[in-house]
């Protein structure tokens, strides 16, 4: 019956099990460790040849709930949940790969993810190579004999660049390369990346799944054969995993995630169009926009276009930073997918391991600015923006 049901329903009730007290709401397992009915058992779970719960580090009912009903959502076999979005990216390419492998990733992701690609997995003698993943040829170009897996966000942190997922999966699955698609920005509510042939999908759970900005957390989908080593080899002995505490706000979060991003979407969709006008905007990044190269995967790839936005002021990078901070209404901030409007400026908040030049291959200019459009009345978070842009010219005429 589960199969059967539509998402806004998933989101309340996959992945739930019944519990000895009969609690509507998912007990709270706030278990290190599990006691076993005698040392064979122990034993038995240790072997595998018992089911059960032996250390939170390995598995505690809360989590797997979560597990379950993330794994519903995205349509795959399983899924892990991680004590942040960065361990689920690690996770997934730990997974996949080792010393001479060969990974090709787009050029433009989030900061970190960046900084774990250049700097970390190069010194474990990973090779990575970044590319325009809007080129069909650059990608294909590539690919060596020691490519092991192809990565990608979609729509991309901070400029909200839309990949074709088909296409990614098509080439990945030609040279019999493990793909891997960060969905952040969409949730799966939005997007689907495994119903297109992607075989991992990560999250950072902490932006709209979650939706409180009280938890940092990540998760990975993937099959049960890619989850015996992204949950038993690779987090059983990094360690990164979540706490059920943490698992258990994220399920709450969850039941209102359907609400939650309609609103999100329908604001945004104002906002964007509201700015794509304004004098002093010189561009705006949202794929609803038909001047958006994205926009034509809305509808086949995308649901909607969820509740980013970016933009470039007509501005000096010190205009643009005199913006952010007389901005009424919005909080500075680096995170998405909470109830407040948030600002932040890329190029020296969340992409500043970018060099310049990295920076400028990437399309992340010194004016452009990211834009978490919250839970407020559209009415209230336009009339911010006016003000805030109203001061930007009043400024730049002084």
């Amino acid at each position: 019956m589960q199969d059967r049901w539509k998402l806004a329903t998933k989101v309340i009730h996959a992945g739930r099990e019944s519990n000895q007290a009969g609690a509507l709401v998912t007990p709270l397992c706030q278990s290190a460790t599990f006691v076993f009915d005698s040392a064979e058992q122990g034993g038995a779970r240790f072997a595998g040849t018992e089911q059960g719960y032996i250390y939170t580090r390995l598995g505690n009912p809360t989590t797997a709930e979560l597990e379950r009903k993330i794994a519903a959502l995205e349509g795959s076999e399983a899924a892990a949940a991680t004590a942040s979005g960065m361990a689920a990216v690690s996770a997934a390419l730990l997974a996949n790969l080792s010393h001479g492998d060969h990974l090709v990733a787009s050029n433009a992701v989030y900061g970190c993810t960046f900084s774990l690609m250049t700097s970390l997995l190069t010194k474990f003698g990973i090779e990575v190579t970044l590319v325009n993943f809007s080129d069909e040829a650059a990608i294909k170009a590539a690919i060596k004999p020691n490519t092991k897996v192809i990565f990608c966000e979609t729509p991309v942190n901070p400029h909200l660049d839309v990949y074709n997922l088909d296409l990614i999966a098509a080439i990945a699955k030609q040279h019999n390369l493990v793909s891997v698609v960060d969905n952040t920005f969409m949730t799966p509510l939005l997007q689907q990346p495994i119903k297109h042939g992607i075989d991992i999908v990560i999250h950072s759970a902490t932006k709209y799944l979650n939706g409180h900005g009280d938890v940092i957390a990540g998760l990975v989908c993937a099959s049960n054969e890619q989850m015996e080593v992204i949950k038993y080899e690779v987090l059983k002995d990094v360690g990164a995993v979540l706490s059920p505490h943490d698992a258990w706000l994220i399920l709450r979060g969850l039941k209102t995630l359907d609400v939650r991003l309609e609103r999100h979407c329908d604001n945004a969709e104002k906002v964007a169009s509201y700015l794509e006008y304004h004098p002093k905007v010189s561009k705006v990044y949202y794929p609803t926009l038909k001047s958006h190269p994205g926009h034509k995967l809305l509808g086949p790839q995308m649901r909607r276009a969820g509740g980013v936005i970016a933009f470039e002021l007509d501005a000096s990078l010190e205009e643009s930073i005199k913006f952010i901070n007389q901005l009424p209404l919005f909080s500075i901030a680096v995170s998405l997918g909470d109830a407040e409007s948030l600002i932040q400026h890329p190029a020296s908040m969340t992409h500043s391991p970018y060099t310049d030049e990295e920076r400028s291959r990437a399309g992340i200019t010194d004016n452009l600015l990211r834009i978490s459009v919250g839970l407020e009345s559209v009415e209230d978070i336009i009339q911010a923006l006016e003000g805030g842009l109203d001061k930007l010219h009043i400024n730049q005429l002084l």
